[in-house]
């Protein structure tokens, strides 16, 4: 028995409206699941934004003797240039600005205890590659002619990363366990549609039609189901970036405002969104019809 696509649109259709209860149910399935699975996508990737930013913000500090000589601030600020690990261009203090940043933080009692700017360290600023950089910085001018010490934020670098790998493996396996998730609910949903009509399957079965023949309808049934399904499910998604956006433009420094991403990164979750819904739907069918009507 040859299928056509008007036979299979005409089905799809007359299935789709005679059983609408059916139909609302599985497209609100998919649509809440996909929903959840789309936001946990999406602050995924906020958190690695997030990462970058923090990364960025990472600063290490090469602290001159006040004494030292202008040699030998030259040759640490050109062997900073050469390191490969470190973002250039290296930024220079002078004591002037050290000083007045140091009573910025300090208050009066900078003054107070009587360092003068030429007593105040000059420094050299620089930013790692990646945080953990930082540490290789330390080693490398650690004891170096005219360095007196070498700081940076290693505890806070390392809080950090934990945080962001924690937050990292929280999404994606939120996002996997509700992917699982909505695929279980939308076959059920699908399968009990299926039950609904196992008689006029079996009466197809018995006038010869092939098993595409039965399949084909219900499995593009699933298709617009699962559509129509992860389209509510990428609006929602961008719904909650717009929102997001707005809150993080309105907090600036904030962890949303670190969060926030671009309207292609948004569109390309949407995007994986809409194809998980379709390839649901339409292997849900298939998969309910083959197991559940031995089709």
């Amino acid at each position: 028995m040859p299928v056509s696509a008007e036979y299979v649109a005409r089905e799809t259709a007359s299935n789709l409206w005679r059983n609408r209860l059916m139909t609302v149910a599985a497209v609100l399935t998919v649509a809440v699941s996909l929903s959840l699975v789309g936001a946990a996508l999406l602050l995924k990737q906020g958190a690695t934004r997030a990462e970058a930013e923090w990364q960025r913000g990472t600063e290490v500090m090469v602290w001159m003797k006040p004494t030292a000589s202008t040699n030998e601030i030259g040759a640490v600020g050109k062997q900073l240039g050469a390191l490969p690990y470190v973002d250039q261009p290296c930024t220079f203090r002078t004591h002037m600005y050290d000083f007045l940043e140091a009573k910025r933080l300090v208050g009066s009692v900078w003054g107070e205890a009587g360092v003068t700017p030429k007593e105040t360290p000059t420094s050299w600023r620089c930013t790692p590659v990646h945080p953990q950089d930082a540490t290789a910085v330390i080693r490398e001018f650690q004891g170096q002619p005219g360095v007196l010490v070498v700081s940076a934020p290693l505890t806070q670098i390392r809080t950090e990363q934990h945080v962001i790998e924690i937050l990292q493996w929280v999404f994606l396996l939120v996002a996997l366990v509700l992917l699982v998730s909505a695929a279980v609910l939308i076959l059920n949903t699908i399968r009990m549609a299926i039950f609904a009509r196992r008689r006029e399957v079996s009466v197809m079965k018995l006038v010869g039609a092939t098993n595409w023949f039965i399949r084909l309808p219900f499995m593009s049934e699933g298709l617009v189901q699962g559509l129509l399904g992860s389209g509510v499910a990428a609006a929602v998604v961008y719904g909650l970036h717009v929102i997001l956006d707005r809150i993080g433009s309105s907090t600036s420094g904030s962890v949303l405002a670190q969060m926030r991403m671009t309207g292609w990164e948004v569109f390309v979750t949407d995007v994986v969104v809409v194809v998980i819904g379709v390839l649901i739907g339409t292997g849900g069918s298939a998969i309910a019809i083959s197991r559940f009507l031995d089709v």
